[in-house]
């Protein structure tokens, strides 16, 4: 069953650009019971100064004015604060994606926002009044970083806030993951995933390529270049030929570190023997699995296991061969009732050693 139609803004906000914190001051009033740390903070904002040093001198002070004060560990608590606020004036009841009766209306990550509609007259309104509610706590949205995306059964739309026109894009960054809707929907993140993992690699070549022992070029290669190569993929749906080029990425990095090339015809077990480097594969699987299970074994109503579970009712199954799906690796080694056997702690973490080999004993 493909998923219904679906639209989705993905919304940054800056703090504003006025002189004035009497409105970004009052969601602060319904929510800090004390007048004296209220005019605490109000005098640390409003007396804020700073100073630029250049090598051995400071510069004259200069008064703070705008913006949240960069450093300072209060500024995120009164960011979190204000736009709580933003949200608690919205009313976007029967708004949002229908997941089994319930409707998703947005994601929050600090002042990254995802709202999602099923129509775009809905998100145009809806996103209409998330730029009248953030002017009032103080707050605006940042157009130039807010962007349009939308799936197949939605017909690309241009939207307007205000007097801007909003940008319908393909895919986009969000949270350090390319997202992009579709059948190959983690094609372009693999492919930045290689892109960082040679910036990183490269980064460190002085390190990686030099004569020091190798157990200690290992451990910097497993703790600085191959994160940035499987960041988030517990999320990625895995397919043999996003691991294979990913194996075959990891294969060249060993190789540079070795100071050998495919001329010297060296068989790749020969080559993991010398560098004794964790394979990416082996990683991929094994934080998936576990993602999975934690997954499965929530059981406070959020989000991640309502999507999971959710079967669209709406729309009609695509031409062709269904897309992979997220689960359907985990069904292979779990069966249909994985998420039942993911509540046994030992039985899952028996199985996920299978889990892993199936991703491994290839290429």
């Amino acid at each position: 069953m493909s998923l219904p139609s679906s639209v989705f803004s993905l919304v940054s906000c800056l703090w504003p650009t006025d002189r004035s914190l009497a409105n970004t001051l009052e969601p602060l009033l319904r929510s800090i019971a004390s007048l004296k740390r209220l005019l605490a903070l109000k005098g640390l904002y409003e007396n804020a100064t700073m100073s630029v040093r250049l090598q051995d001198q400071n510069s004259k002070p200069i008064q703070l004015q705008r913006g949240v004060r960069q450093g300072d560990v209060i500024s995120p608590k009164l960011f979190t604060t204000a736009l709580e606020d933003v949200f608690k004036l919205l009313d976007w009841s029967g708004f949002g994606i229908n997941i089994n009766g319930e409707y998703i209306t947005h994601l929050r990550f600090a002042d990254d926002i995802v709202v999602m509609a099923e129509t775009v007259e809905d998100l145009n309104t809806m996103l209409d009044g998330l730029s009248r509610a953030s002017q009032q706590v103080g707050l605006k949205m940042n157009m130039d970083k807010t962007k349009i995306m939308s799936n197949a059964r939605v017909v690309p739309t241009p939207l307007k806030v205000g007097d801007t026109t909003l940008e319908l894009v393909d895919n986009y960054v969000y949270l350090g993951q390319t997202v992009q809707l579709g059948r190959s929907n983690f094609e372009k993140e693999v492919n930045r995933r290689i892109q960082l993992g040679w910036a990183a690699f490269g980064k460190l070549r002085v390190i990686l390529t030099s004569e020091i022992p190798q157990c200690l070029k290992s451990k910097v290669f497993d703790q600085c270049v191959l994160p940035v190569m499987v960041y988030g993929s517990e999320t990625w749906s895995l397919t043999m030929g996003l691991i294979r080029r990913l194996k075959v990425t990891q294969r060249a990095m060993e190789r540079a570190m070795l100071g050998v090339s495919l001329r010297d015809r060296i068989r790749n077990e020969e080559i993991r023997r010398r560098t004794r480097v964790t394979d990416i594969a082996r990683r991929i699987a094994k934080i998936k699995w576990q993602w999975a299970g934690h997954i499965a074994r929530r059981a406070d109503g959020r989000w991640g296991r309502k999507v999971l579970e959710w079967r669209p009712r709406a729309g009609r199954r695509s031409v062709g061969r269904p897309p992979t799906r997220w689960t359907d690796d985990l069904v292979k080694v779990a069966g249909s009732t994985w998420m039942q056997a993911a509540q046994d702690r030992s039985l899952w973490k028996s199985l996920g050693e299978a889990f892993v080999q199936q991703w491994t004993s290839f290429g």
